[in-house]
């Protein structure tokens, strides 16, 4: 039984009982398994964030890679591309 479903289960005992001390034992449980979910999807998104950033400059560096050392550099007077081989 996850913590929420817990906090739910005190905090309702608390409420048919009348015992408010358990009653807000539970929310406050509820509330802790809340905010440590949401620590662990923030967590997530920025670990997907920095995956995609890598993934990224890793394109960038291959796209410069095809590209040789001269890049996409063409001849102006005839128009002929300049780069590695020609």
């Amino acid at each position: 039984m996850d913590d929420k479903a817990k906090g739910r289960a005190k905090e309702a005992y608390g409420a048919l009982t009348g015992d408010e001390a358990k009653k807000e034992e539970g929310q406050a449980q509820q509330r802790k398994a809340a905010a440590e979910e949401k620590a662990t999807q923030e967590a997530k998104t920025k670990r997907a964030k920095e995956e995609a950033r890598q993934a990224e400059k890793e394109r960038n560096r291959q796209k410069a890679r095809d590209k040789g050392l001269l890049g996409d550099v063409t001849d102006t007077l005839t128009g002929r591309d300049r780069g590695p081989g020609s």
